[in-house]
């Protein structure tokens, strides 16, 4: 018998400073990137914040404008932690900037900032991701070229800082366990998604029709948002983004079968956004079915290569690595109902599909069930 299952979205065009929309302990994780400070391309936006690093700029104190942008940021941090439940995670998306300032050229550190007054929340630091993005760019060293020792080692990385409220989630409730099981990701992404490095995604570029609106946006990419969306929570959770921008971690979690709850302080992006949400679900629903397809080839090319794996995943049809993905369910999105700044997606959902080109019985499938490591 058909069944769906609904997911809901808001969006708040506010400060994030002080989420009042957001009760206590209310999410489980936070996915975020905000301005990063000391990229010339935010002083504004960090200026209008508090005048006084507009006064620090133009007196070109950098280590003083640094500190004044990062105490703006950490209002959203300690706002972050009242609004995750014990055991949620928040994952920050940030780089490091470079900059000359009164004639001298220096490092301004945000990810640690970052990270040391986060501990000082309450916050656990766990081992970071470094994001290595693609670039081509000829003249992309700094300094005296090849004459030592003026040259300067080029930043080619940004940070997802991953950090936890509280000891590990505990997860007792039958249902729990089972939204648990049917979160679960395939082995092969696992290799790949839990990797301290990544260097296979590429940076996003707007696509914004106001030059001023996409002179502000520097979204990350949807496939950063879903891994982690996937990796940090379970199905019905609920998914913050403080500085939402055009949306990217609103349709990472549509398309992961997550709650969200978006925040930008610039209603600029309020057309863009909506459009972005009501227009998504062609998109979303090709990136899961590639997601589908992919994990098709790799366990095709796997049983070329070796045997024939003893897992089967009912749901979907195919085999799997391990007993922990056989209830692993991918579902597509089946319709969208959005009004102002409210989404409701539902998700379609089917029998279990058996392959034509095995026969797998129910009772090899219940076996398998218990073999999972709850």
């Amino acid at each position: 018998m058909e069944e769906q299952s609904k997911t809901v979205h808001t969006v708040h065009y506010s400060d994030a400073r002080t989420m009042s929309t957001i009760s206590d302990e209310s999410v489980e994780l936070v996915v975020t990137s905000p301005p990063y400070p000391m990229i010339q391309m935010w002083d504004t936006i960090f200026s209008l914040q508090n005048k006084k690093i507009q006064d620090a700029l133009d007196e070109e104190n950098g280590v003083l404008a640094f500190e004044l942008m990062n105490k703006e940021l950490d209002k959203v941090w300690k706002e972050s932690y009242r609004v995750l439940k014990p055991g949620g995670f928040a994952c920050i998306n940030i780089g490091d900037a470079t900059r000359t300032m009164n004639g001298s050229f220096q490092l301004y550190p945000n990810h640690s900032r970052i990270i040391n007054y986060c501990r000082s929340l309450g916050f656990q630091s766990l081992p970071t991701i470094l994001w290595k993005k693609q670039t081509n760019a000829p003249n992309k060293f700094m300094g005296s070229g090849m004459l030592p020792p003026g040259a300067y080692v080029t930043l080619e990385h940004e940070y997802i800082l991953i950090l936890r409220k509280g000891g590990k989630k505990e997860f007792k409730a039958e249902e729990e366990k089972m939204k648990r099981r049917e979160s679960a990701f395939f082995w092969e992404e696992r290799n790949q998604w839990f990797s301290d490095i990544w260097f296979d995604l590429k940076g996003t570029r707007q696509q914004l029709n106001d030059p001023k609106t996409r002179a502000r946006s520097g979204a990350y990419p949807f496939e950063l948002a879903y891994r982690i969306i996937n990796m940090f929570s379970t199905k019905g959770d609920t998914i913050l983004d403080p500085f939402l921008g055009t949306g990217t971690t609103t349709l990472a979690a549509i398309a992961s079968e997550r709650n969200s709850v978006g925040i930008e302080i610039d209603s600029a992006f309020k057309k863009s956004v909506y459009t972005s949400i009501q227009n998504s679900l062609p998109f979303i629903n090709q990136y899961l079915k590639k997601r589908i397809e992919q994990h098709s080839e790799f366990i095709e090319e796997r049983e070329t290569e070796k045997s024939k794996l003893k897992f089967f995943n009912m749901y979907h049809g195919f085999r799997v690595m391990s007993s922990q993905e056989t209830e692993l369910k991918i579902k597509m999105a089946h319709s969208l109902l959005s009004k102002d700044a409210v989404c409701i997606v539902r998700y379609a959902d089917t029998e279990p599909i058996i392959s034509d080109h095995e026969t797998i019985s129910i009772s090899s499938i219940e076996r398998q069930k218990k073999l999972i490591v709850q």
